[in-house]
């Protein structure tokens, strides 16, 4: 018994220990603030007041006698005792917290009654975000606070604790418990503030729980609640989000009903989900109406219809968006300036993603390393890969900070080139400027050094990369099999997928394929074969690699024979290796075998590749099998696949084998199915016609001037081929006149004659006999840097020949001295 009175004597003067402190240090803190006052004339009063409030809290805690005797009533009751004193009342609701004492809903009640009637907001916010901390199981229940607060509290400070209490447990994510608070404010007859219930739907939208945002939403009129301009725009947002953009629209109909102005946000919204949706049309129809109506919009909407037309590779309709953005007094950022560079990177236009990086630069903006990486990897897209390695190099002179993904696009061109010096070197720049390679790099430079045949260097930065604290993936791996199946090391293939297995990494499909056609690729088609026939489970994947690995082989036949076996028994391999298998019968001139594929992948209902279509369609072309090409080209049209390159293919087979009428029909079809043909279709058939042995020469430029009518008509651009064809024609029909219009017009229109378009008309006058303007002709090729070739020296020099034999002696001399000319000028 003692001992448990004397634990009880030390807890109650402990309580008092600690408040004395406490003060002890705030009162000799408050008699240095002053330093004209003496420390003996500042202690009587503080001493008063210290005294005063020490002689309260302490008789306080000496009333309560024990935590283990101290119940909740006598914890409210001194709470309201310390109201006049709210630092006080904090302290002690802390203090006996710290002691053991657990708060429930009434004396947390009693102290935020303290807190808000005093306005101490950041000490409430702290209360109540124990109660948050606290959860659903506890004693602290939002009903049962809320109940113990409505007992002496107004409107206004359950509100208010309703308001903080929302925001903390958005922010914790315990939007269930945020939502109860609504409900028992509504419970209690009290309205919820606007601002709370914004924030709540804002941020349950921002997590993805838009079904409950909206239900919200719907709900709001039901709590009393009257929805602001932003309440509004963020049902909007909601609706938009999900695809719901009627009823989105329809809540700017409330919003007029209730007199709310919409916000640029609202209309920016409501455009984007438009694009989230794809129609970013009806998005930009919408935002020209806005702005000719002078209805206040900003960049974010601009940003966004650029953002969804670049990624549909618009480019046309993104540029024109950012000049009319320009032309209404709006400045692009950096974001839309991206977007754009980006999209005309994809596209392969690298000189105006270039123009435009320098605009956005030049305005004062920074560039940044996924602008940067857009580019470089546009570069290396186009097979400019050493200009993407002298650009990185001038990005980093300029400053800019580069990431391991724009380091990993230049290693990777470096060891396209061959360059495995250079690569290598990135790496150790990365690690100069505390840019830590990542896997993806050193996997990057491990495939370059197995391309190259490297392979101990290969291993050697594999364990580098495990020294340094990455572990590599099954990729970093597969590269390495790859590496070694390629350059015929079996037994370091088998090595290495014992040791994944050690390291805890179990090889798949990829790398077991990879395996079967890097042997292929080595020369190494029987170890391939062996290493299929050992695997435990073999599926259609691996047999296709086999089926590859035969084509890289050169090995057709038995690629063909497999493809067969398979299909026998009802399954067709990949279309990648069917592809592959298409391409060689194609080339091996064996289109018979090649049909039999195509027509057993429709027989087991596997859909063709377009361009597996067109290579059995160009093949059987070439061959003049134009029965069997039209019946592949009705399937490609009935699966409606058909585009212009085949319909030109067709065109040309029936040209090829003098079945114009054939050729015109198909022309006709096309147009009829709303394809335009272009220049190379046209040139195709202009070609054909002027062939044509059996029209008459005037018939012939009938047929040519009504497909220039139709191409001019047509705003089809006339290249230098189609104009080379003409020439030709006219040549040979020896209207050298007409011929000559041509290449002057040619020239006229900015289109630069070639060797083949020269070579024709240098022909032409020789036909003609006129071997001084053919001579002149050849002097002027070689005056424009036009490099002749081995027939224009042949045209010329038969020119010559054929004019000394028929000329008089006494200018034979003058064509000797040409002949001489020719040969030292070849």
């Amino acid at each position: 018994m003692w001992v448990s009175s004397s634990v009880k004597i030390i807890c109650r003067r402990q309580f008092v220990k600690n408040v004395h402190i406490v003060r002890f240090y705030a009162v000799s803190a408050l008699a240095q603030l002053n330093p004209t006052t003496t420390f003996t004339d500042s202690i009587p009063e503080e001493l008063t007041v210290y005294t005063h409030k020490h002689n309260l809290i302490s008789s306080c805690f000496a009333e309560l006698d024990t935590v283990e005797t101290v119940d909740t009533f006598k914890v409210v009751e001194t709470l309201n005792r310390l109201r006049a004193e709210p630092r006080l009342a904090f302290d002690f609701f802390n203090q006996i917290k710290e002691s053991g004492f657990h708060h429930d809903a009434r004396t947390y009640a009693a102290i935020i009654r303290v807190l808000c009637f005093w306005g101490l907001d950041r000490k409430l916010d702290s209360v109540l975000l124990e109660v948050v901390g606290k959860g659903r199981n506890s004693d602290v229940e939002i009903a049962r606070l809320f109940r113990a607060l409505a007992e002496s509290e107004c409107s206004t400070v359950l509100v208010r604790v309703s308001d903080v209490l929302v925001k903390l447990y958005v922010n914790a994510g315990m939007f269930d418990e945020a939502i109860d608070v609504l409900c028992q404010v509504k419970y209690l007859g009290l309205i919820p503030h606007i601002f709370s219930c914004n924030y709540l739907m804002n941020r349950l939208i921002g997590c993805g729980k838009v079904d409950i945002a909206m239900a919200i939403y719907r709900h709001l009129k039901g709590f009393g609640v009257i929805p602001n301009k932003y309440t509004y725009a963020i049902a909007i947002k909601a609706f938009s989000v999900k695809g719901r953009l009627e009823e989105a629209f329809d809540v700017f109909r409330e919003m007029e009903e209730s007199g709310v102005t919409p916000s640029a946000f609202a209309y920016s919204t409501y455009i984007e989900g438009l694009c989230m949706h794809g129609r970013p049309d009806l998005g930009l129809e919408m935002l020209r109406a806005l702005t000719t109506a002078n209805v206040p919009i900003d960049v974010f909407a601009f940003t966004v219809l650029i953002r969804r037309f670049c990624n549909d590779m618009k480019l046309k309709e993104a540029e024109s968006i950012l000049l009319e953005m320009e032309s209404l007094g709006f400045v692009p950022d950096e974001y839309i300036y991206g977007a754009l560079i980006c999209g005309f990177c994809r596209a392969g236009k690298l000189l105006k993603a270039l123009v435009l990086h320098n605009a956005m630069t030049s305005k004062g903006m920074k560039t940044n390393c996924v602008i940067v990486s857009s580019i470089l990897q546009g570069l290396v897209q186009i097979g400019m890969v050493s200009e993407a390695a002298i650009q990185f190099q001038e990005f980093t002179e300029m400053g800019i900070f580069l990431d391991q993904a724009c380091y990993n696009i230049v290693m990777c061109a470096l060891c396209k080139l061959g360059n495995m010096e250079e690569a290598a070197a990135l790496l150790v720049d990365m690690k100069g400027k505390k840019i830590f390679p990542d896997v993806v790099n050193y996997t990057t430079l491990i495939r370059g050094y197995c391309l190259k045949g490297r392979l101990i260097d290969a291993v050697k930065l594999l364990e580098e990369m495990k020294e340094n604290g990455l572990n590599p993936d099954v990729i970093t791996y597969n590269i390495l099999a790859d590496g070694f199946s390629r350059n015929g090391h079996t037994h370091m293939v088998l090595n290495l997928l014992h040791y994944m297995e050690a390291q805890g990494l179990k090889p798949n499909t990829v790398t077991h394929n990879m395996i079967i056609e890097g042997f292929c690729i080595g020369g190494k088609v029987e170890d391939a074969e062996i290493f299929l026939d050992n695997l435990e489970d073999k599926c259609l994947e691996n047999y296709s690699a086999l089926v590859s690995g035969y084509c890289e082989a050169n090995q057709t036949d038995e690629a063909f024979e497999l493809f067969i076996r398979l299909s026998k028994q009802g399954h067709i391999i990949k279309e990648n290796s069917c592809l592959k298998l298409l391409s060689n019968l194609c080339m091996e001139g064996d289109n018979h075998k090649a049909l039999f594929l195509l027509e057993t992948m429709l027989a087991l209902e596997v859909n063709p590749y377009k361009i597996m279509y067109s290579k059995v369609i160009g093949a059987l072309c070439r061959a003049g099998e134009m029965k069997k090409a039209q019946h592949i080209f009705d399937i490609m049209v009935s699966s409606g696949v058909i585009d212009l390159v085949t319909y030109t293919m067709m065109i040309n087979g029936y040209c090829r084998v003098n079945c114009l009428r054939e050729g015109y029909d198909l022309l006709q079809d096309m147009e009829n199915r709303g394809i335009k043909p272009d220049v190379i279709t046209y040139t195709v058939l202009l070609d054909s016609c002027l062939k044509q042995s059996s029209d008459s020469m005037k018939r012939k430029e009938k047929i040519s001037k009504a497909f220039w009518r139709e191409m001019k008509d047509m705003d089809i651009q006339v290249d230098v081929i189609c104009y080379t064809v003409l020439i030709d024609s006219h040549c040979k029909a020896n209207n050298i006149k007409e011929a000559l219009s041509l290449f002057d017009d040619m020239i006229d229109r900015g289109i630069q004659p070639d060797t083949v378009t020269y070579t024709a008309l240098l022909s032409g006058y020789c036909r003609v006999g006129d071997i001084d303007k053919a001579v002149l002709l050849f002097s002027e090729m070689l005056h424009k840097g036009i490099l002749p070739d081995d027939h224009t020296f042949s045209t010329l020099r038969h020119g010559v020949l054929k004019a000394r034999r028929v000329t008089l002696v006494a200018h034979r001399q003058q064509l000797n001295t040409m002949l001489s000319q020719l040969f030292k000028a070849k």
